[in-house]
């Protein structure tokens, strides 16, 4: 599905953060993209959403040049991006407004996706119905998570990315949220590409994980771990044996 082939990229002034880089994910994968900060991790998920251009080298999804925001690719920040002047309800079909706005163009929404008004759906099915009518203000951080996850879902993607956005909550919270997570791009055949800091997160959501280290990054370390959201992988051996290899990776790059 997504192919970086010889992609190199670096700010003005600065070193290239990828170099002659190349990753590919197929359909339906689950990937973390863990490291360091600095490294590049959110630099990346930006270039998967057509937010950054390589300076060469390309991206193609699905066979096509990624040159632009793709459509069907939802991306969810760290800070939720809510407005808050507006409701759950209307944050959630904000996506949906815009995209009517402009009409199957091929370039602000797909011309071949007819997408119906499915937020009601996703508020009842995210437990947010009863605060629809809120202000983000005025709701929990895992309300507003939710509320962001509504608002991407109601566009169909096939390409889900998101930048750390379980780092703010507590423990309790966060956890639901990956397992709902997971079990959501499951059922909606999705593809998710998130970004985190955090080795345990890493190992809990990536059915593979890319480790990032110290720039230039010039090749894709990839760790398997076919288990992630699995019932019990959080306890098993597998899963601390993996945090440890990651940890000692991490501070083998930091030394």
């Amino acid at each position: 599905m997504l192919l970086l082939r010889s992609l190199t990229f670096g700010y003005p002034h600065a070193s290239p953060l990828f170099q002659n880089f190349n990753w590919e994910i197929q359909r339906g994968e689950t990937w973390a993209i863990l490291g360091s900060s600095g490294c590049g991790k959110t630099t990346l998920l930006y270039l998967l959403a057509g937010l950054r251009a390589p300076i060469s080298g390309h991206i193609e999804i699905d066979g096509e040049a990624l040159r632009r925001p793709r459509p069907r690719a939802g991306l969810i920040l760290q800070d939720y991006g809510l407005l808050p002047w507006a409701t759950v309800r209307e944050n959630a079909e904000l996506g949906l407004r815009v995209r009517n706005f402009y009409g199957p163009d091929g370039k602000h929404a797909p011309k071949d996706v007819r997408l119906e008004n499915r937020v009601p759906y996703w508020l009842e099915r995210l437990g947010l119905a009863e605060v629809a009518e809120k202000y983000p203000a005025q709701i929990s951080g895992g309300q507003r998570q939710r509320t962001a996850i509504a608002r991407t879902l109601a566009l169909q993607p096939d390409l889900l990315l998101m930048d750390e956005p379980f780092s703010s909550l507590d423990a309790v919270t966060r956890e639901d949220l990956q397992n709902m997570t997971l079990s959501l791009c499951e059922e909606q055949n999705l593809t998710l590409v998130i970004v985190t800091h955090a080795i345990e997160e890493a190992a809990s959501l990536g059915q593979k994980i890319l480790l990032l280290g110290a720039a230039p990054n010039t090749r894709a370390r990839v760790f398997e771990n076919p288990n992630a959201g699995m019932e019990g992988h959080r306890n098993s051996q597998a899963y601390r044996e993996l945090c440890e290899s990651l940890w000692r990776e991490m501070k083998h790059e930091a030394a």
